[in-house]
């Protein structure tokens, strides 16, 4: 067994550095023949590639012997007739997979409020916005967008059900909700559904989806098993512009337009004070 994880560790080393081996070319051709400046900071910036390398490589390694197992593992459980309380010969309804798309929506919620992506973004929509967008409120709001994704995925691999609608129909809802939502909002919204298809969500996504199309009859891993990364792209622009636009309805309830404004004004007061100028205009008439 150990010399199994070695030989999978060896060949992701060797196929991670090939892999970002152009990266590496394209930057120092830039450094050294465009802008014909040295490499700051050479010695860090090396031990950083090596870091890199190192860590693709045994996530790649773990994603292989862990994450995609047990994807797989959990969805032939789910889908196992003995578990649903239902015989070998008797058909299966879309109605009895509910603990597959319980699942598939807990797991796709935890993946992205853990996504490390996600996670920087969030914090620096709110550096930028001065704290006007919450981190938790943001992080939260694509993570509903996913499990719901995840959960609907769920559901058109069990019925079979054509992907091209699912997109369809949420790319009219996400164009319709771009013209009433604030502004500010929409860039931030349209990159929420990028930073959660990242390194926490995709592998689990993915091994989900697969397993969960080996394991239904009559479904085919090829055509059924790949899809749930688009939805989960499709949603998190949905929730979070929804979750825009409800911040902006409370605002606007709270203070409606043409009402006056009946909070207590907080503000120092940097008026004159009245009875100090009345005083102080006797005194410069006598002098004149």
């Amino acid at each position: 067994m150990a010399a199994g994880w070695t030989a999978s560790l060896a060949g992701a080393l060797f196929g991670t550095l090939l892999d970002v081996l152009p990266i590496v070319t394209i930057m120092l051709v830039f450094q050294l023949l465009v802008l014909r400046r040295p490499i700051p900071n050479l010695k860090r910036v090396a031990v950083g590639f090596g870091y890199v390398v190192a860590g693709l490589a045994l996530f790649l390694v773990g994603l292989e012997r862990a994450l995609f197992p047990i994807g797989r593992t959990m969805a032939q459980q789910l889908t196992d007739p003995a578990f649903l309380g239902r015989g070998p010969d008797d058909t299966l309804d879309w109605t009895d997979y509910y603990w597959v798309y319980l699942f598939a929506a807990a797991i796709g919620f935890a993946t992205t409020v853990a996504e490390p992506s996600l996670i920087a973004v969030a914090r620096k929509a709110r550096e930028v916005s001065g704290g006007a967008i919450g981190e938790w409120g943001l992080r939260i709001a694509v993570a509903v967008g996913v499990a719901a994704s995840v959960a609907i995925g769920a559901f058109r691999i069990v019925t079979g059900t054509p992907l091209y609608l699912y997109m369809m129909a949420g790319y009219v809802i996400v164009v319709v909700q771009t013209m009433f939502t604030p502004r500010t909002i929409v860039p931030l919204a349209y990159d929420s559904g990028g930073v959660t298809t990242s390194t926490v969500t995709v592998p689990l996504v993915t091994a989900l989806g697969l397993g969960l199309a080996a394991t239904v009859p009559g479904r085919s891993p090829l055509l059924d098993g790949f899809g749930l990364i688009a939805l989960a792209s499709l949603f998190p622009m949905m929730t979070v512009m929804g979750y825009a636009q409800i911040s902006a309805w409370r605002e606007g309830r709270r203070d409606p337009p043409g009402e006056p404004d009946t909070r207590p004004d907080t503000r120092p007061d940097t008026r004159p004070d009245k009875a100090a100028t009345e005083t102080e205009a006797p005194q410069r008439g006598g002098g004149n």
